[in-house]
């Protein structure tokens, strides 16, 4: 049936794949691709709030929560999402038990991730929180079968709204990083050198 249903749409880095403050039409299946999952505050910063990685949904939340989505999903490089129109999602949902129990687990481990995130954004430093960003994307887009250090491209702009600061702050802090021998930097391309190191200077604070 979701086989039947679906649709494959492929969007450019950059572009959304849905908005903030708009209706909900379905969910989506990453199934190529880096996304961020972003809100827009009221002093008009962006805060990504999760990675998404292929095999994972988003746009879920909204559609469970009352049909608004309360953040926007933007491609950080060019991606192949699956496409599921809310009606059908809506059927699986109550008549789908395993379906259902997943979307509530899923739900779960949001909630975790965000807990941890609010406990280290009142109590660690901006070094620690960039750290652990960084740490944050070798596990959500590293290979680990592959050896060679983790890499990724990625402006500081979405560096600073993962973390919560200012770009100029990030720009520095990587500078730091990258004279301590814990990275490497080529433009908007971040080389992770020692993850052990940076895991330590996360973790710094106990959480």
């Amino acid at each position: 049936m979701l086989a039947e249903q679906k649709s494959v749409q492929r969007y450019q880095r950059g572009q959304s794949i849905y908005q903030q403050d708009t209706k909900v039409m379905g969910i989506h299946c990453v199934h190529e691709g880096k996304i961020k999952i972003a809100r827009v505050g009221r002093d008009n910063k962006e805060h990504i709030l999760q990675l998404v990685r292929p095999g994972e949904l988003i746009g879920w939340r909204a559609l469970l929560a009352g049909g608004i989505h309360s953040s926007s999903a933007v491609a950080l490089e060019d991606c192949t999402v699956c496409f599921l129109p809310r009606v059908e999602c809506v059927s699986l949902v109550q008549g789908n038990k395993q379906f259902s129990n997943n979307l509530l687990q899923l739900m779960a481990n949001i909630i975790g991730i965000a807990e941890n995130k609010l406990l280290e954004l009142a109590y660690k430093p901006v070094r620690e929180r960039l750290a652990g960003a960084l740490v944050l994307l070798q596990q959500t887009y590293g290979t680990p079968e592959v050896a060679e250090p983790f890499s990724i491209v990625l402006a500081r702009e979405d560096v600073a709204a993962l973390v919560g600061t200012a770009k100029e702050t990030v720009s520095r802090l990587l500078s730091e990083f990258k004279e301590e021998g814990l990275i490497a930097t080529q433009g908007s391309r971040i080389t992770l050198l020692k993850v052990q190191q940076l895991t330590q200077i996360a973790t710094r604070y106990g959480f």
